[in-house]
C-alpha cells in the first residue's frame, strides 16, 4: 500500500490546491469589475431611498456580524464594495477569510458616509454570505471524516461565472478542489465509455495515448467488473461512482495502492464518515457549491 501516499502528493502538485494554501483567486482589476457589476445591478448609485431620508454628509460607524456561527469567505469583495461606493471610508476586517467564527462575532467595521454604507450593503452582504455558506458546509464534511485518511473535494457544481470564488471558499473551509475546468484533467465518465462500447480498459488507454504529458488520467467506475479493466490500463483515480460502503471496502482491496481512490454519488453529511472509513483517498461532494446554504450576516449600524 505504499504506492497510494506517493501518488497522492504527486498529484496534489499537479494543481490541486491543498487546505492551507489560500489565496484570493481574482486579481485586484478583475476584483473590482466584478463588485461593480454587482452594484450597478443594484442600482447602487440611484439608491432613492438613502438620498431621500439621509442628509448628504452624515456619517456612520457600522459592522458586519456573523449572525449564526461558521467559517468567513469573501472579505475582499465586501472590502471593495464599501470601497467603490466610499473611497475615503475606514475599512477593518476583523477577521481573515478561513477563520471560523461564533454567532455575533463580529466580521468587519467599516466608518464613511451613511448613504456609501448603505447603497454597497447588499452587494458586500451577497458575496460574503454565498462564500461562507460554503465554506462553512465544506468544514463541517472535513469535521465528519476526521481522524480518516479522507479528504473532501468539490465538483464542477458551480454557479456559472463564480467558480474561481466558489472554489475558493471550498479551500477556506478546508476543503480541496478538483479540476477547474474540462481542459486541466481526463475523467473519464460513464458516457464516455458508453460512446466506446462500454470498453473502459479502451477508454482510459486512449486517454493515456493522447492527452498532454502529465496530465491526469481519471475514470469513473460502477462496478467491480469496471474497476478491473480500468486497472488494465493504469489510471492515476479511480472514481467510484455511487457504490455502497461494502463495495467501496472490496475496490479499496482490489485497487491495492495502485490508484488514488474517489468516492461520489449523492454523498451527505449522514453517509460521508462510512464512505471514508471505507478507505478511500477523495471524497467529492456536490453539494459543496450547488446546495449550501447561504451564512447568515448583517450589517449593523453604531453610534459613532
Amino acid at each position: 500500500m505504499t504506492q497510494r501516499p506517493r501518488k497522492i502528493a504527486i498529484l496534489a502538485e499537479r494543481g490541486f490546491a491543498p487546505a492551507g494554501q489560500l489565496r484570493f483567486p481574482i486579481a485586484r482589476l478583475a476584483t473590482a469589475s466584478l463588485v461593480r457589476d454587482a452594484l450597478n445591478e443594484d442600482a447602487a448609485d440611484n439608491d432613492v431611498t438613502s438620498v431621500a431620508t439621509i442628509v448628504s454628509d452624515r456619517r456612520e460607524r457600522c459592522s458586519i456580524v456573523a449572525r449564526q456561527a461558521g467559517v468567513i469567505a469573501g472579505i475582499p469583495l465586501a472590502r471593495e464594495a464599501f470601497r467603490q461606493r466610499n473611497p475615503r471610508a475606514s475599512i477593518r476586517a476583523a477577521v481573515k477569510d478561513g477563520e471560523k467564527v461564533a454567532a455575533g462575532t463580529p466580521v468587519m467595521f467599516v466608518t464613511g458616509h451613511a448613504r456609501g454604507l448603505l447603497s454597497a450593503e447588499r452587494a458586500a452582504l451577497n458575496f460574503m454570505q454565498r462564500l461562507s455558506g460554503i465554506a462553512t458546509l465544506t468544514h463541517e464534511f472535513v469535521v465528519a471524516v476526521a481522524g480518516t485518511s479522507a479528504r473532501i473535494l468539490d465538483t464542477r457544481k458551480t454557479t456559472p461565472g463564480w467558480r474561481r470564488l466558489e472554489k475558493y471558499a471550498v479551500r477556506a473551509g478546508g476543503g480541496m478542489n478538483h479540476r477547474m475546468d474540462l481542459g486541466s484533467v481526463v475523467l473519464i465518465k460513464d458516457n464516455h465509455i458508453a460512446a466506446l462500447d462500454g470498453d473502459v480498459a479502451m477508454a482510459v488507454q486512449r486517454a493515456r495515448d493522447t492527452a498532454p504529458a502529465g496530465m491526469r488520467i481519471e475514470v469513473e467506475c460502477d462496478s467491480l467488473e469496471q474497476i478491473s479493466q480500468a486497472l488494465e490500463a493504469r489510471p492515476d483515480v479511480i472514481l467510484l461512482d455511487n457504490m455502497p460502503v461494502k463495495t467501496m471496502r472490496a475496490a479499496v482491496e482490489m485497487i491495492g495502492g495502485r490508484a488514488v481512490i474517489e468516492a461520489s454519488g449523492g454523498v451527505t453529511l449522514a453517509t460521508v464518515r462510512g464512505i471514508a472509513e471505507s478507505g478511500v483517498d477523495w471524497i467529492s461532494v456536490g453539494a459543496l457549491t450547488h446546495s449550501a446554504k447561504a451564512l447568515d450576516l448583517a450589517l449593523d449600524f453604531q453610534k459613532l
